[in-house]
């Protein structure tokens, strides 16, 4: 250690209180972290890049300061896609500190990663009031049957009015319209569902039929339109 002529001709004070960090809450404990073995809990973020392309939502759960379980979701960017296919297989099995400085290929992720730093280290984790945590494997349940993301996609144009393409249900397939072509329902199809039927040795079309279903007062339409094509 260099000192410079300053520091060496200073007197010597000793420092008396050494309280140690502030804990935070960890997993249902108060915890003095000091070292990056010391951080534990589950909790999300988002990120964007820099010319707010795409956006990413990352899901990690820390045990003892090591990443056990990621996920990586985008929306957006075509190539970020890829890039969370790198990032899933980076990013299992580092320290959140490695995990900060390592390039996750996309602007978007690695800003996602650097604000999930910041709340897991400051105590702001989901699972930071509950015991023990959430387990391995609490991450992907976020995605539910057919471990699919949720994704909302609208369009709307003032010459043709809205366009309802991805709601939580699903794929939309077709919108209801009542007499004053308002939108009152929309019949959607759960491709998740669907898929793991079909792998399971149903026909496509009856797959197709039992993952199908409506919502709002698609019934009562008048008629109904393609959203993608008309």
């Amino acid at each position: 250690m260099d000192y410079t002529p300053e520091i060496e001709n200073m007197v010597c004070v000793c420092k008396g209180p050494n309280n140690g960090p502030a804990p935070i809450p960890e997993e249902g404990k108060w915890v003095q972290a000091k070292e990056v073995k010391d951080i534990s809990g589950l909790t999300h973020g988002v990120g964007w890049c820099a010319p707010q392309q795409g956006a990413c939502k990352l899901t990690l759960n820390v045990k003892k300061g090591i990443i056990e379980e990621a996920l990586i979701e985008t929306v957006g960017c075509t190539g970020m896609t890829h890039s969370a296919a790198m990032a899933a297989e980076i990013l299992s099995g580092k320290t959140i500190l490695e995990a900060l400085n390592t390039d996750l290929v996309c602007d978007a992720i690695n800003v996602a990663m650097r604000e999930l730093f910041l709340q897991i280290v400051y105590g702001r984790s989901q699972t930071a009031f509950s015991e023990n945590g959430l387990p391995i494997g609490a991450g992907l349940e976020d995605l539910g049957k057919g471990l699919r993301s949720v994704t909302g996609t609208m369009y709307g144009s003032s010459a043709k009015g809205a366009r309802y393409l991805e709601m939580a249900e699903g794929y939309v397939a077709e919108i209801g319209l009542d007499e004053d072509n308002e939108i009152i329902g929309y019949k959607f199809v759960q491709l998740g569902i669907m898929m793991e039927l079909i792998q399971k040795g149903t026909d496509a079309n009856e797959a197709l039929a039992t993952a199908t279903g409506t919502y709002g007062r698609f019934a009562d339409a008048v008629k109904t339109i393609n959203p993608r094509h008309q």
